[in-house]
């Protein structure tokens, strides 16, 4: 008890109070930054008690951070504590901060630690026939910018799916610590819920698996859409629409010759699509995967495309079909002797052409 008085009759209660200072001061920096940035919208009104509570936090945390140099007990109880925040609350994707802030997400907050890197499953999204995973990582090294590869293996009550696609991104907080964001499309037919099996890989061998039971968001609305033509030899048939809290999406089906794909003139598997509502105002893409299978002779492609959510306002929407052609590229391939070659990019070469549009009506 004499040890543990000395100790508290030591601290530094000036340097603490400086510490405070500094955290209040860079917690504001940091939120101005991002505003200006673009990253976050500015808080008015009400959302100024987001600042103070942000720079609570940074207050509060500085003093544990002093506290700890004095307590070894509670140094290695922080050294516990998660990266604060949530994944898709801190996107800069209006869908996954929606869903989150409505509680449409599966949060699961399971750490696994491997060779002194801990990884957390963080959120899981499952809307229309697409899986948003939120992921932090944290290391007690530095980490290369690839180490984590192109991203997650993954199951679905213990199978691999037939037909998907998805993406895999990052951010860097610090030398040690990052956050991820997967996204996978499946154009298979898709439970309502399921088992979603979760495998990383490092760089050093290192292999981090999750498994969490997965529920759709049932606030999806589906309108069906009919529309198909034929425009230089690729076909279009658009299928479907959906929308929901977390985002929209196009669903479509595309096809064309097969020599023409390899010979590296294929354009069927580049179709993206324009939305605007009825005032004229964009709903901005973010893409999506596209899955492909050759069928005879002819090379077909699956695809659902994603946007942001629509206004609540929104009466119709007209979608306008376009190839995203490439600027540059090459590849490698397979001969029929089994042999890789080299492809030559043809890009340059491939031709844009003119689809129609047509128009969505959104139910009131």
């Amino acid at each position: 008890m004499k040890n543990s008085h000395n100790q508290l009759n030591e601290f530094p209660k000036e340097q603490v109070r400086s510490a405070i200072q500094q955290g209040i001061t860079q917690a504001e920096t940091k939120i101005s930054s991002k505003s200006k940035n673009g990253q976050r919208r500015p808080l008015i009104n009400g959302n100024h008690k987001v600042l103070y509570s942000v720079c609570s936090v940074a207050a509060a945390f500085i003093i544990l951070v002093w506290t700890s140099h004095y307590s070894p007990a509670l140094a290695s109880s922080l050294s516990k504590i998660p990266i604060i925040g949530s994944v898709f609350g801190d996107s800069d994707l209006i869908g996954l901060k929606q869903a989150h802030e409505k509680g449409l997400t599966s949060q699961i907050g399971e750490t696994k630690t491997i060779n002194g890197i801990s990884i957390t499953l963080d959120e899981v999204l499952y809307d229309q026939n697409n899986i948003t995973i939120g992921l932090k990582m944290e290391s007690e090294r530095e980490l290369d910018d690839e180490y984590f590869g192109a991203g997650m293996d993954f199951t679905i009550d213990g199978k691999r799916p037939y037909g998907s696609s998805g993406s895999y991104g990052e951010e860097v907080l610090s030398s040690n610590s990052r956050t991820a964001i997967e996204t996978i499309t499946v154009t298979d037919e898709m439970p309502n819920e399921f088992d979603l099996g979760l495998l990383l890989k490092g760089s050093n061998g290192e292999s981090w698996h999750f498994s969490t039971p997965v529920n759709q968001v049932k606030d999806i609305k589906k309108v069906p859409v009919q529309h198909t033509e034929i425009v230089d030899g690729i076909k279009l048939d658009v299928t479907e629409f959906s929308y929901g809290a977390s985002g929209a999406s196009v669903s479509f089906k595309s096809s064309e010759n097969a020599k023409l794909v390899d010979d590296g003139l294929g354009r069927a598997a580049k179709i993206e699509f324009k939305m605007v509502d009825q005032n004229g105002n964009e709903i901005k893409s973010h893409s999506g995967g596209v899955e492909g299978k050759r069928v005879k002779d002819k090379m077909s492609y699956t695809s659902n495309k994603q946007f942001d959510p629509i206004d609540s306002d929104v009466t119709e929407l007209t979608i306008t079909p376009y190839l995203s052609l490439p600027t540059g590229g090459g590849g490698v391939g397979i001969d029929k002797n089994g042999e890789e070659i080299e492809l030559e990019f043809k890009g340059d070469s491939l031709q844009p052409v003119e689809f129609e549009s047509f128009k969505v009506k959104i139910p009131q």
